[in-house]
């Protein structure tokens, strides 16, 4: 089994904002694939299902980003899901919007939901990183930059990206995170080149 956790704030306010995409990709994950993300467990909202295949759980963290690794720690421990079989997505200021990148490990980057998580298991998983760009100044700044919302054309651009990354989960059950980092590179340079 796979636990694929997306991050973000679970009051209505912060949906469509650029610290809430982990949400969006779960639930785009849950309609594609026809998993009821709404069972209330281990501080989250959960789906059992499958993805090709793959028995996954869908975890949407229910404490706020700064508390995620709470969440998704629980649920890992109570099914004995190792590192290397979860999946975390979140947003990433270091990344512009539009820029996707997959990878195991590594360090928080400032990003409070991935410390959380460290401060509980580790870094050794799966991040998926969605871009949504860094303002030009700190603090309140940042905070007001991933609370906001994105605009018509990068949330059409962002729609299209979670598209792609549920698309091709599948990639990194059967090859790992690096053959998923690879798959989506490709797609997302085609794109840009189209």
């Amino acid at each position: 089994m796979f636990i694929i956790a997306g991050l973000g704030n679970p009051d209505e306010k912060y949906q469509g904002t650029r610290h809430n995409v982990g949400f969006d990709v779960v639930d785009r994950l849950a309609e594609k694939y026809q998993i009821a993300v709404d069972t209330k467990k281990h501080r989250a909202l959960i789906g059992k299902g499958v993805i090709e295949g793959q028995k996954v759980l869908l975890v949407k963290p229910q404490t706020y980003m700064n508390l995620s690794g709470n969440s998704v720690v629980k649920a890992a421990s109570f099914y004995k899901i190792p590192p290397q079989n979860i999946v975390v997505i979140h947003d990433d200021m270091d990344l512009l919007p539009g820029q996707v990148k997959a990878k195991k490990g590594g360090g928080a980057g400032g990003h409070n939901g991935l410390k959380s998580i460290d401060a509980h298991m580790g870094s050794d998983y799966n991040r998926i990183r969605i871009g949504v760009g860094h303002p030009q100044g700190r603090g309140e700044e940042v905070v007001n930059h991933v609370l906001s919302r994105f605009s018509k054309r990068e949330r059409e651009n962002l729609d299209e990206e979670i598209r792609l990354i549920a698309e091709n989960m599948p990639v990194l059950f059967a090859g790992g995170v690096s053959a998923m980092a690879n798959r989506l590179g490709q797609l997302l340079k085609g794109r840009k080149q189209a």
